[in-house]
This record gives C-alpha cells, structure tokens and sequence, in this order.
C-alpha cells in the first residue's frame, strides 16, 4: 500500500498553494466575505491555472484526472485559502453537464465559462417540503400542445443560484403527485422570463449566495433537457457520492488550517510562565483534533480509491460523510476553545471557519440520512 504522491500530484499542490498564496490573504478573504463572493480577477485566475478543468473530459476542454486527485486538490485549495469558496460546487454543476448533456449543452456551458471565469451553472434539487425526501417534490413541468413545457415550483438552498447564468433544475414530469418518480433534468437559463431568486441568509459560508427559486410558468423546450423524460434523479444520484467526498475534502483542508493556527498559538501564547501549550489539557485537544483529522483523511482517500476502481461507495460515502464532517466541525470548536475569547472575535478565522464546517454537516445530506443510508446497508451485509 502506497500513500506517497505521485509527481503530478505533488506539482498540482504546489501549483494551489502558489494561487491562494497569491490571491487569499486574510484581508482579501475578510473583503469576500463582507462582500458576499469572490472578485473577477480571482475567478479568472483560477480558470486560466485550469484548477476549474480538473476531472472533465479532454473533448469539452477539460483535465481528466481520477476522483482521488480530485479530492486531493479540494482539500488543498481549501486548506491553503481557509476559507469557504464556491469553486467546488461550481465544478459539480458543469461536471453533471459534461456528463449527462449534449454536445451543444456542454458547449454552450463551457465557452460561457471560459469567456467569464465565472461559475456558469448551479444545481437546483432541495425544496421547502422536500429535501432528503424526494418523492415530496412539487416543481413539475408539464407538456403543452405545442411542444414546449410549462414549469412552475420553488426549490431551495441553491448554491451559487443568484450568479450563474445557468441552473441545473430536477422536476416531476407532468404532475406534481408524491407517487410520480418520473422527473427530468432541464438546463435553465436564469433569465428566463418567469424564473426569480431571493436571496438565502446565513450563519456562514458568507462568500457563496444561496437563494430560494421561484418558477412560475416557465416557458422550456425539448432542448433544455439533460438526458431522457424520467431519468433526472436517476441521472444525479451516480454523482451523489463524489459530492459527499469532496464536502468531506472541503471539511478537512478548513479544520487542517484550524489545527495550524491553534496549534501556532499554543505554542506561542503564554500564561502562568509557559506557553499554554504545555498545559496537558491542551495537548489532549490538539492530539484528538489531529486524531480526528487523520481518521477522515484516510477514510476520504480511501472512498477516493475506490470510486477510481469503480466500486460501489454508497455506504463508504455516507459513514465518511456522517464521521468526517462532524469531526471537523469538532476540531475547529476545539481550536476556538484553544484561542478563547479571541477566537470567538473576527481577529481570529477559526470562529468564521467554525460557521462554515457546521453548513458542511448540513450539505449533501445531513448526518442522519448519512446514518439511515449506511445503516440499512450495514445490516443488509451482515445479515444470515
């Protein structure tokens, strides 16, 4: 078993630590986060590094690489910038596109993207009933006698859906019933006329917008559809296992920049004549954060390996999931509790992390669908 970076690999974390060296201080970072998102520049200079292209196929301009470097680079970009960006939600929503659409979607997706070096499309899933429960979506699209669709609905907690030009929209097909499992995938444009967002207040992840969408007869055409009527759940749920790891590489690379900074003031902080850092109290909390911290990464990357072999990852996923952001979220309360008052203050980023880990429970599926997803295949494995 061999845990040592391959050559690319170690060029590729060097090249991210170069770019976040470069444009995320902790006053650009602290500027972002007042300002809710991410300046052009540095969207641009991520396109042109090729960061947004890792994992797409060589035919829509992309940098194949496997899931494992995939994670690798997450954890790296999140660690070396410590902060929550939108670039991994954005890279699902054009991998799905890449994936599921037409030569002209994918297309028409791409060229947008490299001309901005903006997020381009946004997957629009979640709705105010119907979360985990997806047979409770209400958003339909019905056919009209002309050929067209009519969609009307709301969903919720899109990510990245009040800035991308494109949003990726799951609906019932025909009629809004709980028994209908017929649902497609449809392509939007955001400014199709009938299609609205409000803005989603949070407790953290300030840099990325999340929105509520209202669709009120929206006027579709055939077009617009990724893959074949009645097979948009279908199609998104093989990629449900990628997203929970890299929510999971996103939470390790932030919680890693925790234990740095909590770790750097332990040593250096003193009181009673000694830095804190010899109080044993001390030393148990940085030893259970780096703990936790290996724990999760040797569950990821080994997740990682075997979606790359092409296992089946379902119940990998979810306990990675359900352990490791929980986890991470633990190391950074534990690194604010080394800091104290300060890192309950802005003077301190271990508090806006702490924000921003407690959403990562939340995103992809909550700890307890993780538990009720991994434990009714754990008992269908052991049982006689």
């Amino acid at each position: 078993m061999d845990f040592s970076l391959t050559v690319d690999q170690e060029l590729l974390v060097e090249s991210i630590q170069e770019f976040a060296d470069r444009y995320f201080d902790e006053e650009t970072v602290s500027a972002m986060y007042e300002n809710h998102g991410i300046p052009d520049e540095i969207g641009e200079a991520y396109r042109d590094a090729g960061f947004a292209f890792m994992g797409l196929p060589e035919e829509c301009g992309g940098i194949p690489c496997d899931k494992l470097t995939l994670g690798l680079m997450t954890e790296t970009l999140y660690h070396a910038t410590g902060c929550m960006t939108p670039f991994m939600t954005a890279m699902l929503a054009t991998a799905d596109v890449a994936e599921f659409g037409t030569p002209e979607q994918v297309s028409l997706v791409v060229d947008q993207y490299n001309k901005s070096g903006k997020p381009i499309a946004s997957l629009a899933l979640s709705e105010p009933g119907a979360g985990s429960d997806n047979k409770a979506m209400s958003t339909y699209t019905k056919r009209q006698a002309d050929g067209t669709y009519i969609m009307n609905g709301q969903k919720t907690w899109v990510t990245n859906g009040g800035n991308t030009p494109y949003m990726l929209v799951v609906s019932k097909d025909e009629h809004p019933a709980h028994a209908n499992e017929s649902m497609s995938l449809w392509l939007i444009p955001t400014d199709t006329p009938g299609l609205s967002t409000a803005p989603l207040e949070k407790i953290g992840q300030q840099i990325i917008p999340f929105v509520d969408v209202f669709f009120d007869e929206v006027v579709l055409t055939e077009d617009m559809r990724l893959g074949k009527e009645g097979e948009g759940f279908l199609l998104l749920m093989k990629n449900f296992e990628i997203e929970r790891c890299l929510v999971v590489a996103q939470s390790l690379g932030l919680a890693q920049a925790c234990i740095d900074d909590a770790a750097a003031y332990a040593n250096e902080r003193y009181a009673f004549g000694k830095p804190i850092g010899w109080n044993p109290m001390i030393q148990d909390m940085l030893a259970e954060m780096e703990t936790i911290l290996e724990n999760s990464r040797n569950m990821l990357y080994k997740t990682l390996w075997q979606l790359d072999q092409g296992e089946s990852v379902r119940t990998e996923a979810a306990l990675l999931k359900r352990y490791a952001t929980v986890g991470c979220t633990k190391v950074a309360d534990m690194a604010l509790e080394i800091f104290a008052a300060l890192g309950y203050t802005t003077a301190s980023r271990v508090g806006r992390i702490w924000t921003d880990l407690r959403g990562n429970q939340l995103a992809g599926g909550t700890v307890e669908i993780m538990s009720y997803i991994a434990g009714r295949q754990i008992l269908k494995r052991y049982a006689k």
